[in-house]
């Protein structure tokens, strides 16, 4: 997936296996593979045989990480993965996860998928503990919260951390004998479970489950621990719901894959309805609508049928190339934008179009969409995106940019129009994804968009705070 803006940078995607009949490193991997659109910076595997945890990690892309020695090396019948883009810490190997902690009495591997709102004072704490940090991520410090727990079970140790952390966090946590789903009380990042050859599958998404052969069952609850061994898989601690709930709804926009289930709902139908909801919002006489490849491509589908305008592909995708903000500077983010996509002149010359667009972040990419299906001939460009104006910055795990870096944080709509070349411009209403989703308002967080988190957080946060 990608978006045209090119400017929302992904999470993490985690996933744990539990099999004596699977390979489980190669499950890990091909689970790993299909989450790789959450992250591409780093990728790992770790796996335990009962006795002791071996760990794999390196920089790319998981098929670049992994070769077939590597998962060879990885023996045993308990497995986690993890595929990262920081949203806390710099990218680098040490950064990279699983991240291994040892505490008083256990050992565990970690897979984290979110971002700690409160890591600097843990950090200090842990440190005043006696704890030592190899990374610079607030990972590390959750893998040894867990394992310096003040706590002899693994309810209490669960029980501790959700008291003391703060933010979004789905963890896939693995001992030598077991493998843990862990989902923070708010259910900020998705996490779920599926069945396989007599095992278990932990991913961040329901298509790591399809890709692996995997029975998907059902989601990890917010605030909901569950554990898989030889007794198979159970709830080992479920905080008590104080009625909050706050997914992200930029899962059902842009993050998750079409083929995912999210909250019970194809994701692939979440983004037609949003595509339908924007014609009905903000309708225009067009000769063609267009999606921007790909995460905006169902969005235009469902602009298509509710409007009558024909659907086309008036933008072609380079698929190998990767999402734009895995690169490190914005002079190469913008020559990889170039590198992307190219328009397709014969569809579009002399066409009014409407383009569907998932989002407009910092507005480095979209005018460059625009200028490029002018110079494809196009008459008329008629804007639409399929989430409101984003004018917050996220503290939840995705690393969008600064509040004054966000486009709409400072222009007008009539200004952000003008600025990416747009004839007309339209978003969709809060209440119009709201609708799309069909899921309620109170089951997301929706902050980006409001201003108004479902905790207190500091307006401007550094990803590099935890930096030595």
């Amino acid at each position: 997936m990608t978006t045209a803006d090119g400017e929302l940078r992904d999470a993490c995607g985690v996933v744990g296996v539990y099999s004596r009949n699977d390979d489980v490193a190669r499950v890990a991997f091909f689970g790993l593979y299909a989450l790789q659109h959450r992250g591409q910076e780093s990728a790992g595997i770790a796996a335990a045989d009962g006795e002791r945890i071996t760990t794999q990690t390196a920089m790319g892309l998981v098929g670049q990480a992994f070769q077939e020695e590597d998962l060879v090396g990885l023996t045993g019948h308990l497995a986690i993965g993890h595929t990262r883009y920081s949203t806390t810490g710099s990218n680098n190997i040490t950064n990279a996860q699983p991240i291994i902690s040892k505490g008083p009495n256990v050992e565990i591997a970690l897979a984290h998928n979110g971002n700690v709102i409160n890591a600097v004072e843990l950090k200090e704490e842990l440190a005043g503990w006696g704890c030592t940090f190899s990374s610079t991520s607030d990972s590390e410090i959750i893998a040894h919260l867990i394992t310096n727990a003040p706590a002899t079970t693994w309810e209490g140790r669960i029980a501790y951390c959700m008291r003391r952390l703060e933010g979004a966090y789905s963890l896939a946590i693995m001992t030598k004998d077991a493998v843990f789903g862990i989902r923070d009380p708010l259910g900020v990042r998705p996490l779920c479970i599926g069945k396989l050859n007599g095992g278990w599958v932990i991913a961040s998404e329901s298509c790591a489950l399809d890709h692996v052969g995997a029975e998907y069952i059902r989601e990890v609850e917010p605030g909901e621990a569950v554990m898989a061994d030889d007794q198979g898989l159970r709830t080992v601690y479920q905080r008590e719901p104080d009625g909050k709930s706050a997914m992200c709804i930029f899962e059902h926009i842009y993050f998750a894959r079409p083929d995912s289930i999210l909250g019970g709902k194809l994701v692939y139908k979440s983004r037609m309805a949003m595509g339908a909801e924007l014609a009905r919002e903000h309708p225009v006489d067009a000769d063609m609508v267009i999606g921007v490849p790909d995460s905006a491509t169902a969005a235009a589908v469902g602009y298509s049928q509710e409007s009558g305008i024909p659907f086309a592909e008036g933008l072609v995708k380079n698929r190998y190339v990767g999402r734009t903000f895995i690169l490190p500077d914005q002079r190469l983010r913008d020559l990889g934008v170039r590198r992307k996509m190219n328009p397709l002149p014969e569809l579009i010359d002399g066409k009014r179009i409407v383009v569907v667009d998932d989002s407009i972040v910092r507005g480095t990419t979209t005018p460059h969409v625009v200028s490029l299906l002018r110079k494809g001939g196009a008459k008329e460009l008629h804007l639409r995106v399929c989430a409101p104006p984003i004018m917050w910055p996220c503290h939840f795990g995705i690393d969008m940019a600064t509040r004054r870096e966000l486009l709409a944080a400072n222009k007008t709509v009539e200004e952000i129009r003008d600025y990416v070349g747009a004839d007309s411009l339209g978003y969709l209403s809060h209440e119009g994804l709201i609708n799309s989703v069909g899921l309620g308002k109170s089951k997301f967080c929706m902050a980006c968009f409001t201003g108004d988190y479902p905790v207190p957080v500091q307006l401007e946060m550094d990803k590099l705070v935890l930096e030595v």
